[in-house]
């Protein structure tokens, strides 16, 4: 993993970790230890996403659901998936706002970001491959 030189950015418990495209390894672990630190499960929301969006209709075809038709665990839910959400994009570079912008949950960013910046695991796969031959 590789980091920084220098150290650019100030230490802030408040502030997530800043991320302009660079050390994408050194900003994830910070990132997963920033968000743990201020709330434990909005880590398994970013990494999990147990959000309920789809319902069932009457034919049994999958529909999305309304805010009326959440329960209050599922709107416990949406908000921690707001939290986590606001905690990523508020330390991103305009260049990587970019990327997520389309992303409606804390998941997508998440995953998003990773195949960016490390590949699938496909890719990472056979990259270990070659590196090993």
């Amino acid at each position: 993993m590789s980091a920084p030189l220098e150290n650019w950015e100030g230490q802030s418990t408040t502030r997530p970790p800043f991320f302009n495209g660079q050390y994408y390894s050194w900003w994830k672990n910070r990132m997963r230890d920033h968000i743990q630190g201020h709330d434990y499960e909005l880590y398994d929301i970013v990494t999990d996403d147990p959000l309920a969006t789809l319902k069932k209709n009457i034919e049994g075809v999958d529909m999305p659901k309304t805010r009326a038709d959440c329960t209050a665990e599922d709107l416990k839910k949406w908000e921690k998936n707001a939290k986590a959400k606001k905690w990523l994009i508020c330390g991103f570079s305009p260049d990587e706002y970019i990327r997520i912008q389309g992303c409606s949950t804390a998941k997508q960013i998440w995953d998003t970001l990773q195949v960016a910046h490390e590949g699938t695991t496909q890719v990472k796969r056979s990259r270990g491959t070659l590196l090993y031959s």
